[in-house]
Parts: structure tokens; sequence; C-alpha cells
């Protein structure tokens, strides 16, 4: 597939990328890119989510209706899970939601999720762009130029710029990243994905097949 280059003013230059079929021309495959989601996802929680169970409710111990008779729910204590403020039955405990994925996996979710972008015709290549210091209003004129303004935005950088960085880090929908932190979840849950020249190559070399 080749795509067209765009200069920092929104113009179409006379240069051409050529993206890797291995890469931006599967045939994606949904199933991968729902599992690499899944992942990230749970990655991401903390699991230090807490409940007390009976035995760690402070209160007496006292008996305080009779077992049969009341025509009520038998108890015991206070601290009875069927109780207002009593212990809670098989509350959540800590734990680690993380699991394995295989590295094969992960990168063919990787190259399904950039076919899929690259299908959708998502996808927008711009010259290598740096700014002389960090400035918002720089950063919103240049997407303006390449009219992606009003869409979620991830564009992929070839290495890190502090700059481009804190010019784009207030902006909500936008987000900055390097070809080398690309992962599945950044690339679905933006709606364009704007590659400069260099970071194609950077990724080309990370997931050839």
């Amino acid at each position: 597939m080749e795509l067209s280059i765009y200069n920092i003013n929104g113009e179409v230059t006379d240069k051409k990328v050529t993206l890797n079929d291995s890469i931006f021309g599967i045939e994606p495959n949904n199933h991968v890119i729902w599992l690499d989601v899944k992942q990230y996802l749970a990655n991401q929680r903390q699991g230090t989510h807490k409940s007390k169970e009976r035995s760690e409710i402070t209160g007496s111990t006292r008996k305080l209706i009779r077992q049969k008779g009341s025509g009520g729910a038998r108890r015991g204590d206070i601290k009875s899970p069927v109780m207002v403020g009593g212990g809670r039955v098989f509350g959540p405990k800590p734990r680690d939601y993380s699991f394995k994925l295989n590295k094969k996996v992960k990168a063919l979710a990787r190259r399904s999720a950039l076919s899929l972008k690259a299908k959708n015709e998502a996808i927008l290549v711009v010259e290598d762009f740096s700014f002389d210091a960090p400035k918002t209003k720089s950063f919103v004129e240049l997407t303006k130029k390449l009219q992606v303004a009003d869409k979620k935005l991830l564009f992929v950088l070839p290495s890190q710029n502090k700059n481009v960085y804190l010019s784009a880090r207030n902006l909500p929908g936008v987000e900055i990243i390097t070809a080398s932190d690309i992962n599945t979840y950044k690339i679905m849950n933006c709606a364009s994905l704007v590659l400069t020249e260099s970071s194609v190559a950077v990724i080309d070399d990370l997931l050839k097949a």
C-alpha cells in the first residue's frame, strides 16, 4: 500500500511511503484484537477492591433473637450478612487481573489493528516535525491543517519529543506515543492514526514477520 506524505501545512508533498503489506495489508483477526485489548484493560485494573466479611466486622457475638419462632430469617450475632451493617458474603478481595498472551499473538493483534485502520483509510502520514517550544496553539493549527482536528487522534513519533508531547498534553482526544510503545488498544481507540515519516520504518522493524 502506498500513501502520500503530508507536510505540516496540510499539503500533499511529492513524496510517498510504501506501507508493508505484511503489517498494514493482512486480513484482520478480530479475535486476537479482542484478546490483546482485553489484556491491556485487565492490566490497568488495580485489583485493590475489598469488602469486609463476617469475621472482619467489629461487633458483639451475642445472639440477638431466638433461633425459631420470630417469623424472620434466622441470624446469629449482629455481624450476620442478613443484618444491615453486617459482613458481606463472597465480597471482592484484592486480586491480580493480568493474564499472559504470547508475543506472536500480540504482534498479530497489532498488525491486524493497523491493517484495519489502513482498510478504513484512517491512516495519515506526515513529514517529521518538531516545535521550537511547547505551544498548544501550534499543535491545534497542525491538526486543523491536516483536517483531523475534530477526531480522536493518535500521533505516533519515532522517538520521544518533549515539545510535541507538551503541546498536545492538554488537548482532549489527542495522544502522543512513540512507535516502540504502539499497542492494539490505542490503535483501535482512535479515529485517525497519524504516523510521522520516520515512525513507519520503526513500526516496520518492530512488527515485521
